[in-house]
Order: structure tokens, then sequence, then C-alpha cells
């Protein structure tokens, strides 16, 4: 049984218990972030963790909680429909909110954050439980949580030209990998926020994102859906990838340098991959 009393931690604005060790506090929640109960999952050990990485307590030791996170990612890896699937996309997301503290002031150095990187795009990939919403479990959204993680460590200056080029490669590997169900709980929208935080940077040129999209594209396209079964399943994910992208270049915040030319290539592709909507 617990010793703290987690909604009172809750109700008053994530204060640290006192008289606790934080290891004891940290190796409880980090239990927490695979309980099947998502009130004691999302509602409890995810905000916690997320706001005292924020607020700086776990700054001395925030190197180890990464790595603890990291491997929270291998609990279960490969199966499917069960509960495991819980941990592993909880620790993504504390594993970004380490990440994203890195980013606001250096804590980390850069080959530990590479190789959370590393293990984030090898987990992203090799994830094979793909719900969404879990009736009576809430969220586990494996993909989007990785999509999540991708775009903090994206905007990481420890990553330079060849490190986001291989984070945009990533996006595209996980958009092209057939799927069993259709990916209907805006992961490809999650994906577009990696994308984003890539072009962002300002460090990918258009002559490496331009062939990036064909690459997508030629998995959004009529010629690429397998016969003998449904027809929109292999291509569903890039092709709402392709409109995702296009939709938040044109009316999101904080546009990258390339936003034109992208939007342009992108209007082609859609043309390409959409030939119905271009007869009367």
């Amino acid at each position: 049984m617990s010793r703290v009393n987690w909604k009172q931690v809750h109700d008053e604005d994530f204060r640290v218990p006192e008289g606790l060790p934080l290891a004891d506090l940290t190796e409880e929640l980090t239990v927490m972030l695979g309980d099947v109960d998502p009130e004691r999952r999302d509602g409890t050990a995810y905000p916690t963790l997320a706001t005292w990485i924020s607020r700086g307590v776990y700054d001395d030791l925030l190197p180890g909680l990464g790595d603890g996170m990291v491997t929270g990612l291998g609990v279960g890896l490969g199966e499917r429909d069960t509960d495991s699937v819980f941990r592993r996309a909880f620790s993504v997301l504390v594993l970004a909110e380490c990440i994203a503290r890195d980013n606001s002031r250096p804590l980390v150095l850069g080959g530990k954050v590479l190789q959370w990187g590393d293990a984030i795009a090898t987990w992203v990939l090799r994830e094979q439980d793909l719900r969404g919403w879990v009736d009576g479990k809430g969220w586990a959204h494996a993909v989007a949580h990785g999509a999540d993680a991708l775009a903090a460590l994206a905007a990481s200056p420890h990553l330079g030209h060849a490190e986001l080029t291989v984070v945009l490669d990533v996006v595209a590997d996980r958009l092209l990998l057939p799927v069993d169900q259709p990916l209907v709980h805006g992961e490809a929208d999650r994906l577009v926020g990696t994308t984003m935080a890539v072009l962002r940077r300002g460090s990918v040129p258009l002559t490496v994102v331009e062939p990036w999209l064909n690459r997508v594209a030629a998995g959004a396209s009529a010629h690429a859906r397998a016969s003998g079964r449904d027809p929109f399943l292999p291509t569903n994910t890039a092709q709402a990838f392709l409109r995702s992208l296009y939709l938040q270049l044109a009316l999101g915040s904080r546009p990258p340098l390339v936003r034109a030319d992208v939007m342009l290539v992108l209007v082609g592709l859609l043309r390409e991959t959409n030939p119905a909507f271009r007869h009367p």
C-alpha cells in the first residue's frame, strides 16, 4: 500500500511530499505509469513526474531518470493487446519531458541525449500495440506519444543536420509500416508535429525534405493499395499525414523558413495522390 496520498499531492499543485526519499516516490510513480487505471496513470503518475521534471526536482538526477524511462520502453515490447503497452507508452512521454528539460537548460551530456533518441526511434518502429483509446483503460496511444518524444528530441540543441534527417526518416518509416487497423486517433497529426519541430530548426534543406516527402507520398498513392484487402488501409496514414502537414503549415504558428516551398511540393503531391478530386 502506498505511503503517499497522491490525490493530495495533485490537489496541492504537485508539491513534493516531505519525509520520504525521492527515489521511493519515483519508483512508485514509475510503476503507476503502467497502471490500467487512467486516473492513476494519466491523472497522477505522468503529470506528477512531468511537473517535477519541469520544476527542476530531478535536475541532478535527470540522466538516471531518463535511463529508467528507456528501460520502460522494453517492458513487454512485441506484445499486442496487452496491458504492458501503458508502461511503454507513458515511459516515452516522461522521457520526452526529460529531453524538454534539457532543452531549456543544459543538464545532460549530448551523448546521453543521443542514446535516448536512438532508444525512442527503435521503440517507435518496433512497437506492435498501436491501439489509441482502450475501452475502460483510457489512452495507450503509443504512436502519438512516440511522435511527441521525437518532437522534443528534434528541438534538442544536441541534434544537428544529420540527426534531424534521421528523425524525418523515422517518421517516414513509421508512416509506411503496414498496420492491421487504421490509425484514427490523431497519430498522423502528431507525426506532423514531429516534422514541424524538425523543419523549424532550419537546418534540413528543401533538397532533403522534397525527396523525403516524395517517399511518404509513394505510400499514400492509389497504386500502393494491396488487392484483396481494404484498399485504404495501406495508404490511410500516409495520406492523412500529407493533408495534416499542409494544414499545419497553412494555419500553424511559428512557420519554418521552408514553409512556402514545402507547401508548393505538398500541393503537387496531394494532387498526384488524390486523382479523383481533379475531375468534375
